[in-house]
């Protein structure tokens, strides 16, 4: 039996969402089944479009209502994020999925739409064999403790702060 870890990217630099997508590109290639779920994003993006290509693999759903930025959280989307958990649950239980990315987590726990604990009970609750994915800034301690993998992306340089938008295919 394959034995799944889990995993952390966090940190201000660019690149943790990148990374779990890589993950779940290289495990679709290995025949794995792979469920992704957005939290706090909303807007449909050019991996997207690429990641349908692999339907029959890999899963995406989103459950966010936009980028809050420091808002007070509106009630839906602390509706949202609560049915994104209560989805992850329920694709972690099936036994269908051999990766569980759970993108911008870190972020939905931050601003208060979900716990931390809500987040450390789907972890115990896994599969053995699952492979978990946790990305987006500020990591609650007590899920970088519970991880068996944790990157910190750094931010030394970035062209955003020159005035360049975010450019399809490459932001977004």
């Amino acid at each position: 039996m394959r034995k799944g870890y889990i995993q952390v990217y966090t940190g201000n630099g660019k690149g943790k969402t990148t990374a779990s997508l890589g993950l779940a590109l290289r495990a679709a290639g290995a025949g794995l089944k792979v469920f992704i779920v957005q939290f706090i994003k909303k807007r449909r993006c050019s991996e997207h479009k690429a990641l349908e290509r692999f339907g029959d693999l890999i899963t995406v759903r989103q459950y966010g209502t936009g980028f809050i930025k420091g808002k007070k959280p509106a009630s839906s989307a602390i509706a949202s994020a609560k049915k994104g958990i209560k989805d992850v649950k329920k694709a972690l239980l099936s036994g269908h999925y051999d990766m569980v990315i759970l993108d911008e987590v870190n972020i939905a726990v931050h601003y208060g739409l979900i716990s931390a604990d809500d987040v450390l009970e789907l972890l115990d609750e896994k599969p053995p064999e699952t492979e978990v994915i946790i990305t987006g800034r500020y990591a609650d301690e007590k899920l970088i403790k519970k991880a068996d993998l944790v990157t910190e992306m750094r931010e030394i340089k970035h062209y955003f702060k020159e005035g360049v938008k975010a450019r399809e295919g490459i932001e977004y």
